[in-house]
């Protein structure tokens, strides 16, 4: 401190040549937004643009100016006052006490400098404030300031941290919410709002006592501030949306080359319809954690391909393995439509009977999940009570390289076996391409190419890339589709999947379990809608007999309850439709 004040007078006295500044750097950032606008997540550089203080409330920079640097507006750099001030409460108190650098001095630190306690840094800083002073106005340096500090939990700057902390814009922040961002730069960690509420509000009453010192505020705006109690968000709101955003990131880089400057990546992802399905993830996996369940995925794709929901896990920070689109997972019943749509197309319909009784194909035996057989039933029976030895037989019959066939022209990418037992879902498929073969199932036949990049703009507007539309072919025709959904429906309204079921909605769809109890899925729809839960464990370990049925299915239904508020109410089509244009890939346009 006595370094620094001696530093000071020289400047004073003109004593220092002060040093050119070198060029401030900043990587360019990519910031993925949802349908509506919502921020999803920023990719590249750690630091955004630097803030506009035109576009805050006056109150938003005042909050950190009266608890950082009263003076900010008046010294040139540096504070002497602020310095002398702080040495004599150091002396008094035996160690330091107060801080005593800038505003402009922190910057300097943090743009040309490391954080080592030495004489000789401190003076640099001292010889940077100055001639960022000279160089820049007060605004710039405020606004730049604001854009670099940390504020914990992985927010650098004050947008990123009024997003993490209360969802919202930093031109939204209440007088309250500004005061507790500004508190939170002493100590990050001693004072987040999540992690130690009471030091954080203790530190946001001084913050306000130091804004109505200032008159940045009056008592009465204080006052009001501390009635109110801000909503903290304990984790990112929009956290579930990173593992879309991780998917999409090498995608969008490659549509749009290396970023020189900032852009903005308009998704089709629903913000909103990914919360609840992360909610509804989280719950379902907490009720049957004493099961064995321990992890979740959910998708969810209309009927143009447009992903709209992607919970890749129960929770990201603790691991981004995206399960939704990395996860190579058996099926188990939830593969038996394409079986049943073959056999539909084969010349079969939901009302051909079958006998379902002990079947040995190429000396594999199926069992059912219930114990006994029902002897002659219909096909539309089979399917709504998943009996295994019917599926079985009946790709047996119609051969199971056309199942795959099927699979494939309704939108499985993954290789399929064709080995017997391939019929009760031994395949490998991830939640992302099962939800995109169901939504040709949901939009009248139609293969629903899945897709997250609507637009790729810089920030000044340009458009650098924009998904077109096509018009797509029929994967699936009629009568066989009409009949496979007859019979999907059947499934929620009296099979194995009734826990799905939402009164009042043409809904349809499969429970899916393996016979090791690894994996338990639920694929269902509406029209032009498309959704898959899946449960199991990152380890491969057998949950307890978690059923397609149970868990998976209320996930589904959890779900679905709020996303079908924030969809189009349609009912499933009986078949193939008028085309209708589906957004499919396009060149960058500049």
């Amino acid at each position: 401190m006595i370094a620094a004040l001696a530093a000071a007078a020289v400047l004073a006295q003109g004593g220092f040549e002060l040093p050119d500044l070198p060029p401030i750097k900043r990587e360019p950032q990519v910031t993925y937004v949802d349908r509506a606008g919502a921020v999803l997540g920023v990719r590249g550089g750690r630091y955004g643009p630097p803030v506009d203080l035109a576009r805050l409330p006056a109150y938003v920079p005042a909050a950190f100016t009266s608890i950082e640097d009263r003076r900010f507006w008046e010294h040139t750099g540096f504070d002497p006052m602020g310095m002398a001030r702080a040495l004599v409460a150091g002396i008094e108190a035996g160690r330091p006490t107060q801080g005593a650098s800038t505003i402009t001095q922190q910057l300097a630190r943090n743009l040309y400098l490391n954080a080592d306690r030495t004489m000789e840094r401190k003076a640099r800083e001292l010889l940077y404030a100055v001639q960022l002073e000279r160089t820049y106005s007060k605004k710039q340096i405020l606004g730049l300031y604001l854009s670099r500090v940390y504020f914990g939990s992985g927010a650098y700057g004050l947008e990123a941290a009024s997003q993490r902390f209360f969802n919202k814009p930093a031109a939204k922040l209440s007088v309250g919410e500004a005061a507790q961002l500004a508190g939170l730069l002493k100590s990050p960690t001693n004072y987040n709002p999540v992690e130690q509420p009471e030091a954080s509000q203790a530190r946001t009453r001084l913050v306000l006592d130091a804004m109505v010192e200032t008159g940045a505020i009056t008592p009465a705006q204080r006052a009001k501030a501390l009635a109110a109690h801000p909503r903290v968000w304990k984790t990112a709101p929009n956290a579930p949306a990173e593992y879309f955003v991780d998917w999409l990131d090498a995608q969008a880089r490659r549509l749009a080359g290396t970023p020189r400057q900032d852009l903005i990546v308009d998704t089709t992802l629903d913000l909103r319809m990914e919360t609840a399905a992360a909610e509804s993830a989280r719950a379902t996996v907490s009720r049957y954690s004493k099961q064995g369940a321990s992890q979740a995925a959910v998708v969810a794709v209309d009927g143009f391909g447009r992903v709209r929901v992607m919970v890749g896990g129960v929770d990201y920070a603790s691991g981004p393995y995206n399960r939704a689109a990395d996860a190579h997972r058996q099926a188990g019943s939830a593969w038996k439509p394409f079986v049943y749509l073959a056999a539909m197309e084969a010349g079969r319909t939901p009302d051909t009977l079958a006998v379902d009784e002990p079947v040995t194909i190429a000396g594999w035996s199926p069992r059912n999940y219930e114990q006994g057989f029902a002897g002659a039933i219909t096909l539309e029976q089979a399917l709504a009570h998943s009996i295994n030895t019917v599926a079985a037989r009946l790709a047996d019959e119609v051969g199971r390289p056309t199942v795959a066939g099927a699979a494939h022209r309704a939108g499985i990418v993954s290789a399929v076996n064709t080995d017997p037992a391939m019929a009760l879902g031994t395949t490998q498929v991830t939640p992302l391409e099962m939800t995109s073969a169901y939504a040709t199932f949901a939009n009248g036949g139609y293969r629903a190419q899945a897709y997250g990049v609507e637009r790729i703009r810089t920030s000044g507007g340009q458009v650098l890339y924009q998904h077109r539309l096509v018009q797509p072919a029929p994967a699936v025709g009629n009568p066989a589709l009409g009949e496979l959904n007859r019979m999907l429906r059947t499934v929620i309204a009296s099979g194995t999947g009734t826990k799905a079921a939402i009164p009042g909605y043409d809904l349809a769809g499969k429970t899916g379990t393996t016979s090791d109890y690894k994996d338990a899925w639920f694929c269902g729809f509406t029209g032009g809608f498309a959704s898959c839960a899946w449960m199991g464990r990152d380890d491969g370990a057998p949950m307890r007999r978690i059923t397609g049925g149970m868990a998976p299915a209320e996930l589904w239904r959890g779900f679905m309850v709020q996303a079908l508020k924030r969809t189009p109410v349609m009912a499933i089509p009986p078949g193939p439709q008028p085309p209708a244009p589906v957004a499919a890939p396009a060149e960058a346009v500049t």
